[in-house]
């Protein structure tokens, strides 16, 4: 019996050994038209790339390659800004209201000019922990430029970002939805 104790000691080491060693493959976080990838060395900046997607985080957003292929839902609508009721938007900036996420907290800023949004300024997006920071920095631009090109809340979810996508769209609908109120 010892020599069976012995081989199972050294089998479980040597498992032990490839688990700590083993570096975690770099993960794209895609929309319907860009692809960023993301390191996950710790330190390492993420590079971002357009074209086809490789492998998109799953919605927990746990960093592992779940499909082939990019979840991103399809805008809606391109229409022009409106809030609820299809109202013209007042001019002047508008703070959305905060929207938690499993993740951490997302409100964003709305600026109106000439009816139109004119910019959109994120004001929190998760960051409590590293990989909630890395994602928010990558998906920040890309759900700006979605909300500045629908000139609407019906924009596309990122994949890998689910959760930011949707509590993103859901503080700008209420930015706009204020601004249509006058």
């Amino acid at each position: 019996m010892p020599k069976r104790g012995a081989i199972a000691l050294s089998l479980t080491a040597l498992a032990l050994v490839l688990l700590f060693s083993f570096k975690t493959p770099d993960v794209a976080v895609t929309t319907g038209r860009t692809t960023a990838i993301v390191a996950s060395g710790a330190g390492a900046a993420p590079a971002a790339t357009s074209g086809p997607a490789a492998a998109p985080l799953s919605a927990a957003g746990q960093g592992r390659n779940t499909a082939p292929r990019a979840t991103a839902a399809p805008a809606a609508s391109t229409a022009p800004a409106a809030g609820a009721g299809g109202a013209a938007l007042a001019n002047g900036t508008v703070t959305g209201q905060l929207v938690q996420t499993r993740f951490g907290p997302v409100q964003v800023q709305v600026t109106i000019a000439g009816g139109k949004i004119s910019d959109v300024t994120a004001l929190q997006l998760p960051n409590d922990r590293q990989r909630s920071a890395e994602i928010s920095q990558i998906v920040e631009p890309m759900l700006r430029s979605e909300a500045l090109t629908a000139q609407s809340a019906q924009i596309d979810l990122v994949s890998g970002a689910t959760y930011t996508s949707d509590a993103y769209a859901q503080s700008l609908q209420s930015a706009l939805d204020q601004a249509a109120h006058g």
